[in-house]
């Protein structure tokens, strides 16, 4: 942040923060790690960073990167435990602070203005016009992959969704020509493997994985022992459930193989 009068003006008063690596990143921001990094003006490094989101004394909105990821984690898992945690990270650790929010916070911190974006300041960073987060309001990729990440979050409920009368696109004989391109481009993953994050893995229960994986126009959201389902940009709010049938196990398998998992890093 820039210099202020007061240390009251230059402490930042912190509402949360979220991991930007390579298994784990604000899908919201691309399809990617690097498309992620990309958007936030950062290099892709391939340990990542912690995102620390607040105000500073006079209301204004910051977000601070920093390589220390393993403190961010931290505190993520403590206030998802209820648990108070004083994220301070040493300036050692801080690769950029930038101007504005790069997702929505619904909170504010208390005593001070309303959150706005800082004035523009050629010193910081080049001046560079403030973050703000996609356009949700209307479908397009941001959306897409905010519905993909919901399902992953609440599969049991989405599941349950689904029942005899659907009809399952199968991903062998293919009906629907856009969810045949999707999968086939799912599966060219495996032999020309796609940038970091395009593909993730997070454990699901017993032995089986939630597979994620995203594209051009598309989003998948999996199970390694169940079904599939498919977003595309080009079918505003259409979830289309994919049946196993004889390829998608083997496809999901090997998604699962060429994955980044978080449960997997340090």
């Amino acid at each position: 942040m820039p210099e202020s009068e007061s240390a009251h003006d230059d402490a930042l008063y912190v509402l949360t923060a979220v991991l930007l690596t390579p298994a784990q990143f604000p899908s919201v921001l691309g399809d990617d790690y690097p498309e992620a990094c990309a958007a936030l003006g950062l290099e892709p490094y391939a340990e990542g960073y912690g995102l620390v989101l607040g105000q500073d004394g006079q209301g204004a909105r910051w977000t601070v990167a920093t390589d220390d990821v393993s403190l961010v984690a931290c505190a993520i898992a403590a206030w998802d435990c209820g648990m108070e945690y004083d994220l301070s990270p040493d300036e050692e650790t801080i690769a950029a602070v930038l101007p504005g929010w790069p997702l929505a916070v619904a909170v504010a911190a208390p005593g001070v203005p309303a959150p706005h974006d800082p004035a523009p300041d050629p010193e910081l960073d080049g001046g560079r016009a403030p973050l703000s987060p996609p356009d949700t309001s209307r479908w397009g990729p941001a959306q897409r992959r905010l519905g993909a990440d919901e399902i992953a979050l609440r599969w049991a409920d989405w599941r349950a969704q689904v029942d005899a009368d659907v009809t399952f696109v199968d991903p062998g004989e293919q009906p629907n020509s856009k969810v045949r391109r999707a999968l086939e481009e799912a599966r060219g993953y495996v032999d020309s493997p796609p940038p970091p994050g395009r593909i993730r893995s997070a454990f699901a229960g017993d032995s089986a994985r939630t597979v994620r994986a995203d594209g051009p126009g598309w989003s998948l959201v999996a199970r390694t022992d169940d079904i599939a389902f498919v977003l595309l940009d080009d079918e505003p709010g259409e979830v289309l459930p994919v049946g196993r049938g004889p390829e998608l196990p083997g496809l999901l398998k090997a998604l699962d193989d060429l994955a980044v998992r978080p449960d997997a890093v340090a």
